[in-house]
């Protein structure tokens, strides 16, 4: 699982990408409208798009379907720890099952956290979530040391990455952290 690298979005891809985040406009020539919005013709936008789905920079322009809203109500983190030789080819199995939505490769905090690959399960309940993680299992077989399913128990913020647009504030405002909440920002490692 290696990471692509990418080259820094011109100020106007950046405009771009911030433009059609949260979706084409739904009129007859979306593309038309989103370049008018910039001030520059459609072919410019189009070739844009096609140049940064090409890089990687963009992986695609789709509909986004409500999980909730078509009755996947459950969705549960499997956490894996996969013999190290074999977590890119289990990553792949796991990644290519219609039912994982997200599956990535991260460091281990031994001894206490032994996991080392984790794929988010959907299903229309926990339950369905925990058979589709034994589904997992007799796919990983021996690779796997070891696995749990980490469940949520409240949703504090769901999105999407969102590029900021040009001037527009980083930070919305909120109260002030605690005491204790900056000690805990400001003692926070990562391994």
């Amino acid at each position: 699982m290696t990471a692509q690298k990418f080259e820094e979005l011109s100020e106007f891809d950046r405009a771009l990408v911030a433009a059609l985040q949260d979706g084409l406009p739904l009129v007859s020539e979306p593309y038309a409208k989103v370049a008018n919005q910039l001030g520059v013709g459609e072919e410019l936008v189009l070739e844009r798009v096609a140049a940064m789905l090409e890089t990687g920079a963009i992986r695609r322009i789709a509909a986004v379907p409500n999980h909730r809203a078509l009755g996947m109500r459950a969705n549960g983190m499997s956490v894996w720890d996969i013999v190290d030789e074999d977590v890119e080819r289990i990553g792949k199995l796991m990644g290519a099952l219609d039912f994982v939505s997200h599956c990535y490769q991260r460091p281990r905090w031994l001894p206490t956290w032994p996991y080392n690959v984790f794929a988010m399960v959907h299903g229309k309940t926990r339950s369905e979530c925990v058979t589709l993680v034994k589904e997992i299992e007799a796919l990983v077989g021996p690779s796997c040391k070891q696995h749990d399913v980490l469940f949520s128990t409240k949703t504090l913020k769901k999105t999407g990455l969102r590029l900021r647009r040009k001037g527009e504030n980083p930070r919305v405002s909120s109260d002030p952290l605690s005491e204790s909440d900056r000690g805990s920002v400001s003692t926070t490692t990562s391994p």
